[in-house]
């Protein structure tokens, strides 16, 4: 069910400060106590960390917790790589506690004997995390924790354990069960119009002018919100009502652009997917939000008959520089000319220069998309989401998005993904089965780029990406 940001939100604002009010005044008598027992001394964060994960009463570890949270945000970001490498280190699983306990197992299996082999096996740093959650304000520092996290294991791949410990909860916080669906637009709060200005990574937003136009009546915008987190939103979608499929983006971003009657419209293109916090990336979120925008969209308005998006193709252009680098692409010895030019500045707006391209780099996007695989899956994120998410690859639009962005990462391409509501939960069975649905027109493409590739007797490697 949707409601107006301004219900939603200021609801769930109210709840979740009575809530911290209550859990501060419970740390406040917690902290007394500690101050009692233990001094008022500041703690070093490993010890902090090991006298939360022994303390049992709950005044006082909700005391802990708060402090951890304060200490984890005062530290500077040397200190902070520094206690990530401690919490991968010094507050991962007992491996001969985990040894014996599967031994057990094995000698008398039973409920018993695996839920302690399962307590065994938990890296004490889990539960660590669950109780600096109980902290006011836990949740989000540990959002923004694993936003850090996620920033240094590119220099550290040692974290990849802690990540994967980390990841699993969040998951469980953050199950699309407890979010809220919300309806933005132009009355919705400022600061929080300002928010999703920010965090639009797709189609930037120089104004918050122009994110009016983006609010109209031909438009809608939803965002998930999580009851904890009430001001702050995970994830968004931006949709345009069309007649027809949209083949360009620039009238779906055009601040000028006309508004058109929502009540005429036929399709929904969904062509902005914004996630807000880093911290929660692999969070699956965005194939539920699309699927309950689709759902609401319905009900509102019944004569939306086909919902699709505009999507980048953010790989494209580097995959092929690499692969005619390699030379594994597959074209032609005429093609791999006709390429070059792309290094042209404003080679879009030579007419015939364009039109010979056109049906390489199309073909060349099909084959990139469907048969460019890792693992078994497209290498293409957007492709991977949408298509495992349940969707279609319905048409390659050529010159779509001729933004210095979009040339530079797809020249100039752009994808339509159709979600069919009937069909979205057998095409994501046949994208678990390796199979990639697609249109007649994307399997033209593909055919034709095939037929070159027997003709010319290429050395593709077709599935390796």
């Amino acid at each position: 069910m949707v409601a107006g940001t301004s219900i939603v939100a200021e609801g769930s604002r109210g709840r979740a400060g009575r809530l911290d009010q209550l859990w501060s005044s419970i740390a406040d008598a917690g902290r007394d106590l500690l101050r009692r027992r233990l001094g008022p001394r500041r703690r070093a964060v490993e010890v902090l960390c090991r006298e939360l994960l022994s303390v049992r009463g709950e005044a006082s570890t909700l005391a802990l917790a708060r402090e951890l949270v304060e200490t984890w945000r005062a530290m500077p970001e040397a200190e902070r790589s520094a206690f990530l490498r401690s919490l991968a280190r010094e507050f991962g699983p007992d491996l001969e506690a985990a040894k014996a306990a599967a031994e057990a197992f094995l000698r008398a299996p039973g409920l018993r004997s695996l839920a302690e082999l399962a307590r065994a096996s938990e890296a004490p740093r889990v539960e660590l995390f669950r109780r600096m959650n109980t902290a006011p304000g836990g949740t989000r520092a540990i959002v923004e924790l694993r936003a850090e996290l996620l920033r240094a294991m590119a220099d550290d791949p040692a974290l990849a354990e802690l990540d994967r410990d980390l990841l699993r909860l969040l998951a469980t916080w953050f199950n699309p069960g407890f979010l809220t669906l919300t309806r933005i637009d132009w009355g919705s709060p400022a600061a929080l119009l300002e928010k999703l200005k920010g965090y639009e990574k797709v189609h930037r937003l120089d104004s918050l002018e122009a994110f009016k136009r983006r609010l109209a009546a031909d438009r809608r915008c939803f965002a998930f919100f999580h009851p904890v987190l009430p001001g702050e939103p995970l994830i968004f979608v931006q949709v345009a009502l069309t007649r027809g499929l949209a083949d360009r983006i620039g009238p779906l971003i055009d601040p000028d652009e006309p508004v058109g009657p929502a009540a005429e419209a036929d399709t929904a293109i969904f062509y902005s997917i914004s996630n807000c916090q880093d911290g929660l990336k692999g969070v699956t979120l965005g194939n539920f939000l699309i699927k309950l925008v689709v759902a609401t969209i319905q009900a509102e308005l019944p004569r939306i008959a086909r919902f699709a998006t505009l999507s980048p193709v953010p790989g494209f252009a580097r995959w092929l520089a690499v692969e005619l680098e390699a030379g594994t692409a597959p074209v032609s010895e005429a093609e791999r000319e006709l390429l070059r030019r792309l290094a042209e500045p404003g080679w879009q707006g030579d007419a015939e220069l364009a039109a010979a391209l056109e049906p390489v780099l199309t073909g060349l996007c099909a084959w990139y998309l469907i048969r460019a695989r890792r693992n078994g899956r497209p290498i293409d994120p957007v492709a991977r989401f949408h298509l495992g998410n349940g969707a279609r690859l319905e048409r390659i639009n050529w010159l779509a998005d001729t933004s210095r962005k979009g040339l530079a990462e797809s020249h100039g391409l752009m994808v339509n993904y159709a979600y069919d509501p009937a069909r979205i939960e057998q095409n994501h069975e046949l994208y678990v089965e390796g199979e990639l649905v697609h249109a007649r027109a994307v399997e033209r493409l593909l055919v034709a780029r095939e037929r070159l590739i027997e003709r010319a007797r290429l050395p593709v490697l077709a599935t390796n990406g």
